[in-house]
């Protein structure tokens, strides 16, 4: 990581987050439907796409109108390299973002089916040779109103990060996806948890298939020390559980093409909006518009929209208190 200072917030200016995450290269293949064990199917489609949840949540960020800095790892290779021109060209800090000698930058294979459900398998490659240096996170972290990090890097440098943004009084939002268990020491250092229905219930052991198994999952959740938790449910949108108790917030109807970046866009939309002091339910609810416009496209970061975009899409119905 380099020792450089990435540039700190000013009042009136966009919140700044700094990304902690993967960047893959995604192999995209379209598909009737997944195949069987032993089926071979004919594809529809091939595409490369920059992708990797931290670089797609750094990529919703920045269209949502944050000022981002990126922290990862990519190979010496012509991924590497396109996946930090495609950071740059949307305004994304890359100063901390380093290049590994000896591993390929990392790369998903991504099957789209018709219905525009996904399976995806990851092969982290230089995601794996990120290392934290905390003099210089502590740095970066100057005026940021969020550090965001996920589990597709090293969980001890996850944790460390959390550790140092804790310290540095940085707010935390965590995506811990792929999931993975979390020490308890580091749960009370999480201001805000975003999980789906699978990843709640592996770590609260509470079923979340629905807005009252997620409410009941969140507050499970925020017991061990979390200030807020969204509980993300598709098509049927999220739960927001905080102090104030739980709330239901459908999703828009539409018709999903792929959603592969869905929950990214939900969550660099929630980041942002809860940077610029709007209040939980309404950074919820921007989130949801915004993944909404997300699955209606084809590919992870070509489908993440603009601020603009999202404001003028339909507003999701009302929330329902649980």
């Amino acid at each position: 990581m380099s020792s450089k200072p990435l540039s700190s917030s000013n009042a009136g200016e966009p919140p700044r987050i700094v990304v902690l995450g993967s960047l893959n290269m995604d192999i995209v293949l379209r598909v009737p439907h997944a195949p069987a064990a032993g089926e071979t199917l004919l594809g529809r489609s091939i595409a490369h796409i920059p992708g990797g949840k931290g670089a797609n949540q750094a990529v919703s960020c920045a269209r949502e109108g944050g000022r981002v800095a990126m922290i990862g790892c990519v190979g010496n290779d012509a991924h590497g390299r396109a996946l930090r021109e495609a950071l740059t060209q949307d305004g994304i800090d890359t100063a901390a973002l380093r290049t590994a000698s000896a591993e390929p930058t990392g790369t998903a294979l991504i099957l789209v089916e018709d219905s525009g459900q996904n399976r995806i398998v990851i092969v982290p490659g230089a995601n794996a040779q990120i290392e934290i240096d905390e003099a210089a996170l502590r740095q970066h972290l100057q005026g940021a109103a969020f550090l965001v990090t996920q589990f597709e890097t090293p969980m001890d440098q996850v944790t460390r990060a959390i550790s140092v943004a804790h310290g540095a009084g940085c707010k935390v939002l965590l995506n811990p996806s792929p999931v993975q268990p979390i020490a308890e020491p580091l749960w009370p250092r999480i201001d805000t948890l975003v999980v789906n229905e699978i990843e709640a219930h592996a770590l609260c052991g509470q079923a979340a298939d629905s807005p009252q198994e997620a409410a009941l999952a969140g507050q499970a959740l925020r017991a061990k020390g979390i200030a807020r938790v969204v509980v993300t449910l598709g098509a049927r949108g999220a739960v927001a559980i905080d102090a104030d108790g739980a709330r239901h917030h459908p999703a828009p109807k539409v018709q999903a093409v792929d959603t592969t970046a869905a929950g990214d866009t939900f969550l660099g939309a929630l980041a942002v909006a809860l940077g610029e002091g709007q209040s939980f339910d309404e950074a919820v609810r921007l989130g949801i518009r915004a993944a909404a416009l997300c699955i209606q496209q084809p590919g992870a970061q070509p489908s993440i929209p603009q601020r603009d975009a999202v404001l003028q899409s339909p507003m999701p119905p009302d929330w329902i208190a649980l």
